[in-house]
């Protein structure tokens, strides 16, 4: 009879909450809609003026945040309320998320911020089971953030030093290698020496200078040729389609500082035709660079990089480059790991911390032998009738 009490007590006292809740944050919300004016305005008769403000349509109370749904005036232009996010931040702090569509608008407000964390392989691989070629990114105010590449083709990732950029390509690349090892083929350019030495004796190539990058784009670009005629033979339109047993592998080019190769004509032509073509034909792309470059992510280049990650940048214009808005550049020195990840709209991401000598742990089974590295190294120069060799880690 007491518990029965006790539980009769606390859903008495959640009803109340709720209910306080939602007149309190209804009268926020109009009283933040009249300081932004946000309103559609019209004439009527005498020189009168009638304002139209959004109405809200429901407030929840959920376990981490409370969510307002609110309906614009037919009139009112979503961006005004899109550009008055820092109104909403005033009101009611920086852990929120405002998005919305062009009638229907829908805020959260949690209450902190998403935690720094550590890589946990076992949670990783949970997250990630069903993904073809899985992208781990990490944790957002809604959950864990994965998404599979095959759907999401190439991924560019920016930020300056020390704001978490080389830990998440040390992290996303450690996910593909565990979870995608029979069906991957890796290939990692080094330009700056200092990223990718963990993935030697795992990848199929770690090159750290350009003429050797450029036999390597050159071999996957007959690779695709080749790809692409057997598609063509089979009326497919996608590697996807073909029997299980006659699929090749997919094949990741990740490359670190890609800016330095923006004098390299050939290779950047290369790595173009890769993000055009590549999605269909089973290659991708995982570029990234310190500053975002205007020159190097021309047109084409930028819109076939689908996702986004974008770490602390140092102002505004170097955060549109990579995301073409300024949220990156709000990110505080002290929030290592945090990004704004670009897929389907713009989300704040923690990233996993990943130390050097725990990766080197969970790659070690996936190591080759000296002689199976030896036996694919870069040829000074490819012939004409030179393939790809189409296998396995």
């Amino acid at each position: 009879m007491k518990l029965a009490a006790a539980c009769g007590c606390l859903g008495g006292a959640w009803t109340v909450y709720r209910s306080s809740a939602d007149s309190v944050y209804r009268a926020k919300m109009r009283k933040l809609f009249q300081a932004g004016d946000m309103c559609f305005k019209r004439k009527v008769r005498q020189g009168k003026e009638i304002r139209a403000y959004p109405q809200v349509s429901r407030v929840t109370v959920y376990h981490d945040c409370i969510q307002v749904v609110f309906i614009l005036p037919n009139g009112l232009d979503p961006q005004e309320v899109r550009k008055r996010a820092w109104l909403f931040e005033q009101t009611f702090g920086e852990n929120i998320e405002l998005s919305g569509t062009s009638k229907t608008f829908t805020l959260n407000i949690y209450g902190q911020d998403v935690q720094r964390f550590d890589y946990d392989p076992e949670a990783v691989e949970r997250a990630v089971d069903g993904l073809r070629l899985p992208i781990y990114v990490g944790r957002s105010r809604t959950g864990e953030e994965v998404y599979d590449m095959t759907e999401h083709p190439h991924l560019l990732v920016a930020g300056e030093t020390g704001s978490g950029k080389s830990v998440a390509l040390r992290s996303i690349l450690t996910t593909l290698i565990r979870t995608a090892a029979d069906r991957l083929e890796l290939y990692c350019a080094d330009l700056k020496r200092s990223e990718f030495h963990l993935f030697k004796s795992v990848a199929r190539q770690v090159v750290v200078e350009a003429p050797q990058l450029h036999q390597i784009v050159l071999k996957i670009r007959k690779e695709m040729r080749r790809r692409g005629d057997v598609l063509d033979r089979a009326g497919l339109a996608n590697i996807d389609d073909l029997p299980a047993d006659k699929r090749p592998s997919y094949i990741v080019l990740a490359i670190d500082e890609v800016a330095l190769l923006k004098k390299e004509k050939d290779i950047m032509d290369g790595i173009e035709e890769i993000s055009a073509i590549g999605r269909a034909l089973g290659v991708f792309l995982i570029l990234s660079m310190q500053r975002p470059d205007s020159d190097v992510l021309d047109g084409k280049l930028k819109n076939n990089l689908t996702v986004r990650m974008a770490f602390r940048h140092s102002d505004e214009i170097n955060s549109r480059i990579t995301l073409g808005s300024g949220e990156a550049a709000d990110i505080q020195q002290s929030q290592k790991g945090r990004m704004i990840l670009k897929l389907d709209g713009l989300k704040p991401v923690q990233g996993p911390y990943l130390d050097i000598p725990k990766a080197k742990t969970l790659l070690e089974p996936y190591k080759r032998s000296e002689e199976a590295a030896g036996a694919i190294a870069v040829e000074p120069e490819p012939q004409e009738d030179d393939t790809i060799e189409i296998g396995v880690l």
